[in-house]
Order: structure tokens, then C-alpha cells, then sequence
């Protein structure tokens, strides 16, 4: 039986699938499909699928029976998946633990269950967990064709940022020389280095500096990624006019390096700027601080204003898409 189906590329299929799935837009009484390079993803509501993605008709086998959480629960349980690691985020022990025991007995394909026991904390943008099931909180996390080697109580990384990192990296091109200035383990100069950008991350996190080497060697772009363990601050002299493309993922405080900002921007550079704010002006302050940061040395012009999440309530995770052109006045 023909079904309606999102077709994508495998290495945007774990991407996509999550996607799909937080929408609640998967037919589970289908499997997924797979031929010549391409996954097709059986989908319950064509009509609500987002315009970017592509809707097909294809047979595919119907699912056999599964046993999830939920079924041995008798209730949904609210978690996520990195790797193979099932992260949690409940207040209670013994519900934590009844969660945890039922993705061990269910099919999921998982060898580790975890509890959020703080929340990020410090300058290295670290939490707490307590391991529940399994052993160890290291993982490879899969999306859009690269993979991540990381230590869940060692560095910070969001697989919520799948489908904004991806905006941004297909973005970048060959010619672009490229700075996260808080680089983590590599999700957004990994990619783009793939796409052949010369690029440099930084972090203050020694440990997440580590897994940003292992990672370029993991994907093949050692040759094109420099990480520098060390406040960005500090280490910008020596990429100073360098960069054609920034990347600013420290919601909350990004506004305090902006000047760091200024100094690595070339000529011509785009600023991908975060920053969590009120939802009456979600724009507007981190609008105003590139502003007062650049000029007059540079033209500022804002390309996208993005909600990229809700990050609590009455508060938005956004994205400011700016370029900076040189002032020819200075």
C-alpha cells in the first residue's frame, strides 16, 4: 500500500526524522524506507508538513509491533535522544527511575538513561547528571552527515539547535574564513569546514576544545578547522580583520563580545548572533548593542531575525543574521 512519505538524503535523515517527530507528523504503522542513498519517512498528515521538505507516495513495509516507553508506562514520558543516550529532565526520583526502567525494557535503540540534576552552570556551560541506566555519559550524536564525539558531564551541546545549525551552515561556502567564537565540540565549524570554509573555533572549555579535535579528525576536516582552547577575548589578535563569518551561540551574555566581534570581522563579515530576550522585543536590544558595537567603523545591516525556540516562558531563543560592511568613510 502506497503511502505519503517525506523523502530526504540519509545524512539529513536523523535530522529530519526528529523533526517530524516533535511535530507529530509520523506514521508509526509504517517503517521507515531506505534505497539508493535516500530515506523515505511515512508521514500522517501530508498537508501539515513543511513546505521545505519533500512529499512522496511510495509502498513501504508495514511497521511491526513495537514496544515503546509509553506502552509500558501507560503514559507519554517527555524526553530527549543524543547518541545513545536518552536525556531526562524530571524533578521527581522515583519517577525519574520508573522512566528510565521502561526505555531499557522498551525497543528503543539506547544504552544510556540520564537525569538534568542541574542546570548549565559556570563559564563552561556545563550541568549535573545522574546516570540511571547504563554506564558512562559519552555518546556520538549523528545529524545532517557529520558526527559528534562528546561527554554529556563535560561539555555543553543542544540537539534541540539540529535544524538552526543546519540554517546557518548552508549558508557558508568555500571562500568563507569562519570563527565560532564558543565552538563547543564543533556543530557549527565541523559543517562548515565540510563545505570547504577555512574556519577556527574557540572555547574556554578544555575538555570541549578535545572533542572539537576529535571531531574534525572524525570528519575528515582536521586540515581545515584550528581549535584554540582559550577566552576568545584574549586569543583575537591573532585572526584580528580575519573573519568573514562569526558565529555568537552564548545566549545571554554574547553582548559582551561583541567588541571581540568587531575586531575579528574583515571587510566583509556576517555575525550570527543569539540571545534570549522578552518576547514583547525579542530583537531589539541585541539589534541596538551590534549597532552601538560597530559604528561607525562598519555598515550594519540585519538580513534575518529568527525565533529559533521558546526558552521559557514569555522568553525567546533568537537568531540575528547581520552583516558588517566596512565603513569606506573610516
Amino acid at each position: 500500500m502506497e503511502v505519503p512519505c517525506v523523502r530526504v538524503t540519509r545524512e539529513e535523515g536523523e535530522a529530519t526524522r526528529s523533526r517530524l517527530a516533535d511535530a507529530d507528523l509520523i506514521d508509526d504503522d509504517y517503517e521507515i524506507d531506505v534505497e539508493d542513498g535516500e530515506l523515505y519517512i511515512p508521514v500522517s498528515d501530508p498537508d501539515a508538513v513543511p513546505a521545505e521538505f519533500t512529499v512522496v507516495s511510495r509502498a513501504v513495509p508495514e511497521r511491526r509491533s513495537q514496544t515503546m516507553p509509553a506502552d509500558l508506562l501507560g503514559f507519554e514520558p517527555s524526553y530527549e535522544r543524543l547518541g545513545d543516550v536518552v536525556l531526562l529532565d524530571e524533578d521527581s526520583q522515583e519517577r525519574a527511575l520508573e522512566i528510565a526502567q521502561a526505555i531499557v525494557d522498551s525497543d528503543l535503540p539506547v544504552e544510556t538513561v540520564v537525569n538534568k540534576r542541574s542546570k548549565v552552570k559556570g563559564e563552561t556551560r556545563v550541568r549535573d547528571w545522574e546516570v540511571l541506566a547504563g554506564e558512562g555519559t559519552e555518546t556520538v550524536h549523528r545529524e545532517y552527515g557529520c558526527e559528534f564525539a562528546l561527554d554529556l558531564d563535560a561539555v555543553y551541546f543542544s540537539p534541540r539547535l539540529a535544524t538552526e545549525r543546519h540554517r546557518v551552515a548552508e549558508q557558508v561556502s568555500a571562500d568563507d574564513r569562519a570563527v565560532d567564537m564558543f565552538a563547543g565540540v564543533g556543530p557549527f565549524v565541523v559543517p562548515f569546514a565540510k563545505r570547504g570554509a577555512e574556519c577556527v573555533g574557540v572555547d574556554i572549555n578544555e575538555d570541549a576544545i578535545e572533542y572539537l579535535r576529535k571531531n574534525a579528525r572524525r570528519n575528515g576536516v582536521a586540515d581545515r578547522l584550528t581549535a584554540i582552547h582559550g577566552d576568545v577575548r584574549e586569543v583575537a589578535g591573532e585572526y584580528a580583520d580575519w573573519a568573514t563569518r562569526l558565529v555568537m551561540n552564548l545566549p545571554h551574555s554574547a553582548d559582551e563580545f561583541l567588541d571581540t566581534a568587531v575586531e575579528l570581522a574583515g571587510d566583509e563579515c556576517v555575525v550570527h548572533y543569539y540571545d534570549i530576550q522578552h518576547e514583547d522585543d525579542p530583537f531589539g536590544p541585541g539589534e541596538r548593542a551590534i549597532r552601538a558595537a560597530a559604528r561607525p567603523e562598519y555598515e550594519v545591516t540585519v538580513e534575518n531575525r529568527r525565533v529559533v525556540r521558546s526558552y521559557a516562558p514569555h522568553e525567546e531563543n533568537v537568531c540575528l543574521d547581520v552583516r558588517l560592511e566596512r565603513s569606506t568613510t573610516q
